[in-house]
């Protein structure tokens, strides 16, 4: 258990730019509980809230979350649904405070192949914070690491093909201009909750050097302690990048 005043041990010189979180364990949450799955979700939507507010309060530059998955299209009709419309809540009632927070609010994933009416609250949320300057809120929604790579390269053929950009000119900084998070630092803490020892398709070209961190923790339970312990973590770890200490 990390005591109270964990948030004060953290080195604010030291803090990760950029956090990447699987919000994972929904579903285990709400069966524990005899709920259902959906419970387990509006139950997530609450950790989400503390986790921006954390985030934002510390100096942490950028926080991605991992909302909705390319496979999760596999899900029972009623489940997406749900997701679709909690989602849809989500921007209404928070755009507020994200907005007296500074927060900006940006998207990664194949955005218009989500349902109209999300991609207009997403829009139209987005619009609303565009000109904030503090914390950047990523949501990875309808998205997955591999289509992500294989949507930069459909970007950069027709570029190589018309001589707008030559094939050996492209380094692994200027492929990176073709992602989604284009203009984002890569990740340099990922959390993973629910104990889940997965990656689960999720920011692979972004995290080739992040230092992973999973809690046992279940999503709708997780908590600013919670956060500020991973951080802590990744406080002590030693960043060789391939080098040697």
């Amino acid at each position: 258990m990390v005591s109270p005043d964990a948030g004060e041990k953290i080195d604010r010189k030291k803090l990760p730019r950029h956090i990447a979180i699987i919000m994972d364990g929904n579903g285990r949450w709400a069966k524990q509980r005899g709920k259902s799955r959906i419970a387990g979700h509006r139950a997530g939507a609450k950790s989400v809230r503390d986790a921006v507010r954390a985030c934002g309060e510390l100096g942490v530059k950028v926080l991605t979350l991992y909302a909705f998955s390319v496979e999760n299209w596999r899900r029972s009709d009623l489940e997406i649904d749900a997701l679709m419309r909690l989602f849809k809540q989500y921007l209404r009632s928070e755009v507020k405070e994200l907005d007296r927070n500074n927060v900006r609010l940006i998207a990664s994933g194949r955005i218009d192949g989500l349902p109209k009416s999300v991609q207009k609250e997403l829009s139209g949320a987005m619009a609303v914070l565009e000109k904030n300057t503090g914390l950047i809120l990523n949501i990875a929604i309808n998205y997955g690491g591999r289509t992500e790579i294989v949507d930069g390269i459909k970007k950069l053929v027709p570029l190589i093909k018309s001589g707008q950009c030559r094939a050996e000119d492209i380094d692994e900084i200027s492929f990176g201009n073709y992602l989604y998070t284009a203009g984002l630092p890569d990740p340099d803490l990922l959390i993973r909750t629910s104990g889940e020892m997965r990656i689960s398709n999720f920011l692979l070209w972004q995290i080739a050097y992040a230092e992973i961190y999973v809690t046992d923790t279940l999503w709708p339970d997780f908590r600013r302690h919670d956060l500020e312990k991973a951080i802590l973590e990744f406080q002590k770890r030693e960043r060789r990048f391939g080098g040697t200490g």
